[in-house]
């Protein structure tokens, strides 16, 4: 087998003009159809990354991404802790308490998730604390009873720093003649913070001894320690292993994560992501099976050409092996032009969109794009991989002429 011949062949066949007119239109309606495809998917999950990637910043940043709960209160805790942060992906972990409130003003009433936390901890390693406008995550301090709101939130109540709302949470109820009374305490807005999602319309943070003699329990007790990990997305994989670590230390634990409040939205994204990639993969797959039209119909034009070759001892495989050239240089020059203008697109598309006058979030915002390089990778191998199936049948295709047959009137 000479595979340098084949390739000579395939390249002379491709680069030959076509006696066919329908046949070098159905080529290059193959290879717009590859750099198109190519250049959308590129582009396409840029957008998708960058918008997975926000959402994960903007939302888990400032929820819980793994909780660890104690059955009894943990009696050194920043040994605990201390430990947990051993764990490969775990960034630091500190102490938490949560509970579901109704949060009133004189304006509105709304229900919240309050989080009970130690800000010397949490300006560390929390995206809240970077988000709060002049600093006001240092506000809270134990006994003065100040809460930190959502920017929306806010807005809802119609309130601003230095005015107070009513905290009423189920967790501390307690049982009178007139039946059930919540337990409830005023709070004083120390400040607001914005992280430009829909946790700024039901999140609050107060500090962890306040909200704890909210729900009516001791407030030096802790029960909860907060992890905050590398990536949000492992917090399923580490949770075994961070059980396991606390049992061997006498500490039968239990873990939540982020997915039991914002899984389904992740889980919606992540589907969202796929569709758009399978629907852009069909535009390349057609013009796969266009490459396939395009060979056949230069395998029935050059039929004598093979016919003649094979009676110059030209075998079967050397013979696939022309027209799997000639088609894979088809998806060749249609994947590395897509790849030129995904990329260039990519990283220019917030400046391109300006200069159109588009805005696609709105005035001012710019559209988040990550180009994941291992999704390049995977597009330009799937890419490669379905032009070489679809060579496969007109190689075959050319394989299978008979000579005799092929010269007998010429």
């Amino acid at each position: 087998m000479n595979p340098g011949f084949s390739f000579f062949v395939g390249l002379r066949y491709w680069r030959a003009r076509k006696a066919n007119a329908f046949a070098s239109f159905t080529t290059v309606f193959a290879v717009s159809g590859i750099f198109l495809g190519v250049a959308a998917l590129i582009v396409v999950s840029s957008v998708m990354n960058g918008l997975e990637g926000q959402l994960k910043q903007r939302i888990l940043g400032a929820v819980p991404q793994l909780t660890v709960h104690s059955q009894a209160p943990l009696e050194d805790w920043q040994q605990t802790a201390t430990a947990l942060t051993h764990i490969p992906g775990v960034l630091g972990a500190t102490p938490s308490a949560t509970t579901q409130a109704m949060v009133q003003s004189v304006a509105n009433i709304s229900a919240v998730q309050v989080y009970g936390v130690f800000p010397e901890y949490e300006k560390r390693l929390s995206a809240i604390a970077q988000h709060t406008y002049s600093g006001a995550f240092a506000e809270l301090e134990a006994g003065e009873y100040r809460i930190v709101l959502g920017a929306e939130l806010a807005r809802r109540l119609k309130v601003a720093v230095g005015d107070s709302v009513r905290l009423l949470s189920g967790d501390g109820v307690v049982y009178s003649p007139l039946g059930p009374v919540p337990s409830q305490r005023k709070f004083t807005v120390a400040g607001v913070f914005e992280m430009g999602s829909q946790v700024d319309a039901n999140l609050a943070y107060v500090h962890y001894s306040d909200v704890r003699r909210l729900m009516r329990l001791p407030p030096q007790d802790i029960e909860q320690l907060r992890l905050y990990l590398n990536d949000p997305f492992s917090a399923q994989a580490l949770a075994p292993e961070v059980t396991e670590l606390l049992a061997a230390r006498g500490l039968p634990v239990s873990t939540s994560d982020w997915r039991d409040s914002y899984g389904q939205l992740f889980g919606a994204v992540k589907m969202e992501k796929n569709m758009m990639a399978l629907m852009l993969s069909l535009i390349v797959a057609v013009a796969a099976f266009n490459i396939v039209s395009a060979l056949v119909m230069m395998v029935v034009d050059k039929t004598t050409d093979v016919a003649v070759l094979k009676t110059q001892g030209l075998s079967t495989p050397e013979v696939m092996g022309i027209f799997v050239v000639q088609g894979s240089l088809n998806a060749l020059l249609g994947l590395l032009l897509g790849l030129l203008v995904g990329v260039l697109l990519t990283l220019n598309l917030n400046g391109i969109l300006m200069q159109l006058g588009v805005s696609v979030l709105g005035a001012g915002q710019a559209l988040p794009v990550k180009l994941a390089w291992e999704q390049l990778t995977l597009i330009v191998a799937g890419t490669l991989g379905i032009s070489l199936l679809a060579t496969v049948y007109p190689a075959l295709r050319a394989a299978g002429v008979q000579p005799a047959t092929a010269l007998r009137y010429e």
